[in-house]
């Protein structure tokens, strides 16, 4: 399968179509600013719970309200863009809201997972998808790779 950007109606349309054919869709969303080996671990595993994997990716400026003005580093369609190349991803779906809510409850994933330490009633969406019958997993990062660790890294290179 393709990967690739959508915007949100043919993102809907894939959903039912993959709901016809009974495959498992997983959902994850993020930044993704500083694509590294942690993301694309995460996403392997996250992908290995099913047969679809959307993305929904925060928009520029969402990212700027979470993270401060000197974010994100790659902006919207070049994060896509690396991110719809990986084998793992299905589909790339961005979002400009504080949180992927409103995507989460149009699309109805069967599998909603996040990573690191968040607890699984915590995460945005669980309610939502669990009571559609679907599943909410936590998915461990892989230790020693962060977004910001690896911009301290490349700021302290600089210096």
């Amino acid at each position: 399968m393709k990967s690739y950007f959508s915007a949100l109606p043919e993102a809907v349309s894939l959903r039912k179509q993959w709901r016809a054919e009974n495959k498992r869709v997983v959902f994850t969303n993020g930044c993704f600013d500083l694509l590294h080996p942690g993301h694309v671990t995460y996403l392997e595993n996250a992908r290995a719970l099913g047969d679809v994997l959307i993305i929904g990716l925060n928009s520029d400026d969402s990212i700027q309200q979470l993270k401060g003005p000197s974010r994100p580093i790659n902006a919207l369609a070049d994060r896509a863009h690396m991110l719809a190349g990986l084998r793992s991803v299905d589909l790339v779906v961005p979002f400009a809201e504080e949180t992927p809510i409103d995507l989460i409850k149009t699309l109805l994933p069967d599998v909603l997972v996040k990573g690191g330490d968040y607890q699984p009633d915590h995460i945005v969406g669980a309610k939502e998808v669990r009571e559609a019958g679907g599943k909410v997993i936590v998915v461990p990062f892989l230790d020693g790779h962060s977004s910001t660790n690896l911009i301290k890294k490349i700021q302290n290179s600089e210096d």
